[in-house]
């Protein structure tokens, strides 16, 4: 096993002796060195956004004080669901190493092909997604696109 990878199944480890979470652990690791480590802890602070990946690019962001993390790997003990795969898109992490896939989530509970079924249109949303256009919602994005000092990410 790869050494970071190593590192990641001992935050998995690590998360499921505590009872925090699922089997998912995550390093991020920029230049060889690992600079942030999560696992799931959805169980422990009652959040269901609170994944191995989406705590460690939290933790790195806080760490390098930038919400870019190009430059940064992540190696995670389980492939990234639909959310997780967003924040790393959204991280712009360089690449994503990965053992247990999808399908072997899905196979002890963590299946969650539902929300790629829906996000590809092959499924119908069962939430209901409200579009309720207004002038004000508008004016806040035309004041961020003429913001000369906005940060765009």
């Amino acid at each position: 096993m790869d050494p970071f990878m190593r590192e990641a199944f001992a935050e998995a480890e690590k998360g499921i002796e505590d009872g925090d979470g699922g089997p998912f652990g995550a390093v991020v690791v920029k230049n060889g060195t690992i600079v942030a480590r999560g696992h799931n802890e959805v169980v422990k602070r009652n959040d269901p956004t609170a994944h191995a990946e989406i705590l460690a690019i939290r933790n790195a962001s806080a760490l390098l004080q930038d919400f870019n993390l190009s430059g940064c790997e992540l190696y995670v003990t389980g492939e990234p669901c639909p959310m997780c795969f967003s924040a790393i898109h959204w991280a712009h992490i360089d690449k994503v190493y990965y053992c247990n896939t999808k399908q072997e989530a899905a196979d002890i509970g963590f299946d969650d092909a539902f929300i790629s079924e829906v996000i590809l249109g092959k499924k119908s949303d069962p939430i209901p997604f409200i579009h309720t256009p207004d002038e004000g919602c508008r004016t806040l994005f035309k004041a961020w696109a003429e913001d000369p000092d906005k940060v765009p990410y």
